[in-house]
């Protein structure tokens, strides 16, 4: 084979990396791919690289990549706006947020119009209509207080 397409070959297992990487994810072969990437990049702008030369170039590359996810945009990605931290948790972004009794608090539970929909409240006692607002969240239950 002629050194010149060699670096189609790292494109190639950059891809396959890439790849299992969706398919697998969080294994870090994004990053090993990226590696593998530059590698053939390197490698069709000095094609006479020998494969021992290639071979540690994709280790250090890899390792590289690897190095500044871990420490440049991993740290980046953990640091969480406020708002960001609740977003899969629909219960704890209603906290703050009134609404209007759809039934009435009856012994502690009673259901909030939230939106187009329903949901569970507990609180004190309260009379359908009454205006009230979520200071807490128990898994999918709101809890509430009359607001003022």
């Amino acid at each position: 084979m002629q050194d010149v397409a060699l670096h189609y070959w790292w494109w190639i297992l950059a891809l396959l990396l890439i790849a299992v990487e969706v398919i697998l994810p969080g294994y870090f072969l994004l990053w090993i791919g990226m590696g593998a990437a530059a590698t053939g990049v390197v490698v069709l702008v000095l094609p006479g690289l020998s494969t021992l030369a290639q071979a540690v170039l994709f280790a250090v590359l890899a390792f590289l990549s690897c190095a500044a996810y871990w420490y440049g945009l991993r740290p980046r990605l953990m640091r969480a706006e406020p708002g960001d931290a609740r977003l899969n948790r629909r219960g704890e972004q209603q906290i703050g947020q009134r609404y209007v009794l759809a039934e009435p608090i009856v012994h502690g539970r009673g259901k909030a119009k939230v939106g187009d929909g329903l949901w569970l409240v507990s609180g004190p006692d309260l009379p359908v209509g009454a205006m009230v607002e979520v200071v807490g969240v128990e898994g999918t239950m709101l809890l509430v207080k009359a607001a003022d």
